[in-house]
């Protein structure tokens, strides 16, 4: 559009010009006002009118170490002959919302983040909770081998500090997930100038996501929120609310259906709805060597290529590792994750049962659910904190669901699977299944090719711990499971 000089207007058309000029401005003032309710027509974030919030908010942000998982739909199960004829992966066609992966495996290095915290804040009055999220670094030992330096130096020496932790047990997993979610949201506050960094956390005077948002943590405070409610009596000032979009969601173990579909990564083999192959590993073919001219016959992953050979040749080692190698080795998928097949086997949230592809739900599946709220005492307040800074939760009951349609108990973790025929699982009586085995899935760099295939599935008892056992953390992704702003795909890949 051409501009338009206004010392050449006549008078009149000059006049016509300034009345145009003085509306677009009346229009952009008006823009530029208090946003209203679609329902009521009351200004938002307008003290005047009771002060009810309501925060800009673009999309969630990606946290540490993370990589956005684009949801869809896709064949859960076996991809590969059933050789162990356990027919526990059933193939069946479900729906994955969009999550967030960690890029790699937790590895030795983070690990010992997470050491050196509970040691410097809970070793002096509560040495157990340091000892039990210690690793077990005796899965290294072999009664008819010589592992004995692992057992020393893998977890750490330096040499190891990228490696993959091992001698993680399911419940130390979901631990570390916990106070990754914790550290990750105070430094959330910090960065956004609420808090100060407060290096002398020491026994229940650390930051919990829960306890800071049932106001029981204070913390050294730099600049609480600016309050609109007139009548909250907080100096105009207040915490951060869950509204506010500022804290992220909980760090947790993937699910099953999470896991796999990750793994597979069939985002980098369709064509609009259609996927052209079938992936049986976390890239395309049928072999396990790159088919790349450049990287022609080398290594896709770190596993055993047969008995007594875990690394190939002196001159030609075949996956270059003996045992785990470093967390960002080989290729990653289409996703951009690493290791999602061979290196470690990795937990993954669910409890195990032969028949779950036949029983769960088609929709982001698992098995696991037990039900919890918050303890609360006979007023409805949220219960003190507990000596090491949480609040204590507690199961729900029938009597609080009385009129609920989709659940009625606390722990679903047998539901379908006989509950209502009071059929029980005895480890080691009758049967090697409890509500305690969990779901490990990935190969490992002392399996065979056959378990690097996403689909197969294996259960140990939450308790145990290997040296080729680790995990990795996910996030639920809230919101858009693209993005804003994102246009649907159109180009052939």
């Amino acid at each position: 559009m051409a501009l338009v000089r206004i010392n050449k207007l006549t008078p009149m058309k000059r006049i016509i010009w300034n009345s145009f000029s003085l509306i677009a401005v009346a229009l952009f003032i008006a823009s530029c006002g208090k946003e209203k309710s679609a329902v009521t027509g009351w200004n938002y974030n307008d003290p005047k009118n009771g002060g009810f919030e309501v925060v800009p908010y673009d999309e969630q942000e990606t946290g540490p170490g993370l990589v956005l998982i684009e949801g869809g739909t896709f064949t859960m199960g076996r991809t590969e002959q059933d050789i162990t004829q356990d027919w526990n992966n059933i193939p069946r066609r479900v729906t994955v919302s969009s999550f967030y992966m960690d890029e790699t495996e937790v590895a030795n290095i983070h690990y010992l983040e997470y050491l050196y915290w509970i040691s410097r804040v809970f070793a002096m009055d509560y040495p157990e909770v340091y000892k039990k999220a210690l690793p077990d670094t005796l899965v290294w030992r072999d009664k008819l081998a010589y592992n004995e330096p692992f057992v020393e130096l893998y977890l750490r020496h330096p040499a190891y500090q990228q490696y993959p932790v091992v001698g993680i047990n399911w419940l130390q997993a979901n631990d570390f997930c916990a106070w990754r979610t914790d550290r990750v949201n105070e430094q959330i506050l910090i960065r956004e100038g609420i808090l100060r960094i407060n290096p002398n956390q020491i026994n229940e005077d650390n930051f919990n996501t829960e306890a800071y948002l049932a106001a029981q943590y204070e913390g050294l405070v730099k600049s609480d929120l600016m309050d609109l409610n007139p009548s909250s009596g907080a100096n105009g000032s207040r915490k951060v609310r869950m509204e506010d979009g500022i804290f992220l969601p909980e760090y947790r173990l993937p699910t099953e259906a999470e896991w796999e579909y990750a793994a597979l990564a069939q985002i980098g083999n369709t064509v609009y709805e259609r996927v052209t192959d079938r992936r049986q590993y976390p890239w395309n073919g049928h072999i396990v060597r790159n088919k790349d001219e450049k990287y022609k016959g080398a290594m896709m992953a770190n596993y055993k290529r047969g008995r007594g050979d875990n690394m190939g040749t002196a001159g030609f080692l075949n996956d270059n590792a003996d045992i785990p190698a470093p967390v960002h080795s080989y290729w990653p998928n289409d996703y951009g994750l690493y290791n999602m097949a061979g290196n470690v086997n990795e937990w993954v949230k669910d409890v195990y049962r032969p028949l779950s592809p036949e029983d769960k739900a088609d929709f982001n599946p698992y098995r696991g659910n037990v039900f919890e709220t918050q303890q609360r005492d006979e007023e409805g307040q949220i219960v003190e904190k507990d000596t090491l800074g949480r609040i204590p939760q507690r199961a729900v009951t029938p009597e609080e669901n009385v009129d609920r349609r989709n659940y009625t108990f606390s722990d679903n973790i047998n539901f379908l699977d006989g509950d209502e025929e009071e059929i029980k699982y005895d480890f080691g009586a009758s049967s090697l299944i409890n509500d305690k085995a969990r779901v490990y899935k990935g190969g490992s760099w002392k399996d065979r090719a056959y378990w690097l295939s996403p689909g197969t599935r294996r259960f140990t008892d939450e308790n145990q711990s290997t040296n080729d056992l680790g995990f990795r953390c996910a996030m639920t992704r809230v919101g858009s499971p693209v993005g804003l702003g994102t246009k649907p795909k159109t180009k052939i890949r």
